[in-house]
């Protein structure tokens, strides 16, 4: 008879093998992607309005940011790497991540996107027009340097930061550069395919969705990571 085997949660956390680290900063790269901010609204403006790969193009200038902040991020929290493994501390640093994490789902719940973001033709754009949608939403996304709060929070609750295993550590954020531009590929093709029944109101419900999707999970891994629960991740 097959059985569900319990595999700790807290256990699974700490998995640094190179499959748990890449779905690991998969699942990072798509939280970072997901709220509708400023380059969220523009890519989506640029989806209907000039094409699916000209909006896609602008999703990529927002994962190559998203990258920069995680590296930095992971840089500082990599120097102080004894401290967060600690048992205690890492266990406290776990619950107020999920917190925090928490407290960015309610705030994209509660958060009302711009209808209109400016989008004027660069000259850059004019000339070389997807590298210049590239490096418009690189602008946008870098603009927001409180992403690198977010990355605090996932990290930290992810048990993403590795001392002492350089390759596994980048096929991590490897996985955090494949999550964000999934986000963005499947984000366009999905406008793209709702193109004549889009309206400023489905931006609105993404957000709402999103928001309760993250305020279920942080609730989740604040009760599993204070616990210690077990959760089924496999069959024998």
């Amino acid at each position: 008879m097959n059985n569900i085997q319990p595999i700790d949660f807290q256990d699974w956390m700490q998995r640094v093998g190179f499959f748990e680290e890449f779905f690991k900063g998969c699942i990072i790269g798509i939280l970072a992607s997901a709220p509708m901010g400023p380059v969220g609204i523009l890519t989506i403006q640029r989806t209907l309005n000039k094409g699916r790969w000209e909006g896609f193009a602008t999703g990529i200038g927002a994962a190559i940011s998203d990258i920069i902040y995680a590296v930095i991020t992971g840089y500082f929290m990599f120097l102080v790497v004894d401290i967060i493994e600690n048992p205690a501390i890492a266990l406290w640093i776990k619950i107020i991540s999920s917190i925090l994490f928490f407290a960015f789902g309610v705030y994209t719940f509660r958060s009302k996107p711009k209808q209109n973001v400016a989008d004027e033709d660069s000259p850059v754009e004019t000339k070389h027009k997807f590298t210049g949608f590239i490096i418009s939403g690189f602008v946008f996304t870098v603009a927001n340097p409180l992403i690198i709060f977010l990355f605090v929070a996932l990290f930290g609750q992810f048990t993403f930061i590795l001392a002492g295993n350089f390759i596994t550590q980048l096929i991590g954020y490897i996985g955090i550069v494949i999550g964000a531009l999934a986000w963005w590929f499947g984000l366009t093709w999905l406008i793209d395919k709702v193109r004549n029944k889009f309206s400023n109101k489905v931006v609105w419900w993404i957000n709402r969705i999103i928001g309760i999707a993250v305020m279920i999970v942080s609730a989740l891994m604040i009760v599993y990571t204070a616990t210690g629960h077990s959760i089924p991740m496999g069959m024998h």
